[in-house]
């Protein structure tokens, strides 16, 4: 059952013998993943606790205060699942959440299989193709990744899909950010965006799925991690901006997945 912040870190401090169980910056990195729970949280509401202090999967009731001036109380694992599917800000908030939607939301129905698009064309499973329904690159960096990439590997930038076995959400197809057909690998380019909102909470699954859905038709995933957002592939990299460097750290991923003479092959 969730406790009252005073109350876990007096428990906290018994068990641990210590007046400071926790220090401050111990979860930094943890945390900096959610840049607007970062924001909301303010010390002077949680008797002087530092956030870094406090655990994410810790079962402790907080006060947070959104950009708007709500204050409400939730534990670190409620905050983190609010993001869900809406790309709303005010999602972070119950009472700013509450306020867009005007009334409760409907329960979502699992859709069924005649739902999926009927535009992706007839294809094994694992080959590549253009799509008409893949969104556009969603930011200057993903495509300057994109550029540098290609200035270093020769590989068919016309490929924005990858044919998949199993639905993700309505289509038999994912789109990832950059596609390297030759080699069979798949780059995404994640950060949390201008809101905090991507690749976070309970977005982090769907990621998963779709790599797993990737890797089940031979394909492997390089994913580029910006924002201290932390590691959930084996070939993935941590990246600050697009630079050469980031290039380089890239294409050794690629050897570690496909081998030297084979990325050699490729190479401008």
């Amino acid at each position: 059952m969730p406790e009252r912040i005073e109350l876990w870190w007096a428990r906290r401090q018994l068990s641990k013998g210590a007046a400071m169980p926790y220090g401050v910056g111990t979860f930094r990195d943890a945390w900096l993943q959610y840049p607007v729970l970062v924001r909301q949280y303010h010390p002077d509401l949680n008797f002087g606790i530092v956030l870094s202090q406090i655990p994410p999967a810790a079962d402790v009731l907080l006060l947070w205060q959104c950009d708007s001036g709500h204050r409400f109380v939730a534990t670190p694992w409620e905050q983190r699942q609010r993001p869900g599917r809406s790309r709303r800000r005010s999602t972070w908030c119950p009472e700013c959440s509450e306020d867009a939607v005007g009334r409760p939301a409907a329960p979502r129905r699992p859709r069924p299989t005649a739902d999926l698009c009927s535009k992706t064309p007839s294809l094994q499973p694992g080959v590549p193709f253009r799509s008409e329904c893949a969104p556009r690159p969603a930011s200057a960096a993903e495509e300057l990744l994109r550029q540098k990439l290609a200035a270093r590997l020769t590989f068919d930038g016309g490929f924005n899909a990858v044919r998949i076995a199993q639905p993700f959400f309505t289509h038999l197809e994912v789109w990832p950010d950059i596609v390297i057909p030759e080699l069979m690998v798949a780059i995404e380019y994640d950060t949390t965006g201008r809101d905090g909102l991507e690749h976070v909470g309970t977005r982090e699954p769907v990621d998963r799925r779709k790599d797993r859905l990737l890797r089940r038709t031979g394909w492997e995933v390089v994913r580029v991690r910006g924002g201290k957002l932390h590691h959930l592939g084996p070939y993935d990299v941590t990246a600050g901006t697009v630079s050469g460097k980031l290039v380089d750290r890239v294409v050794d991923r690629l050897r570690e997945i496909r081998g030297d003479l084979i990325v050699n092959c490729y190479l401008a």
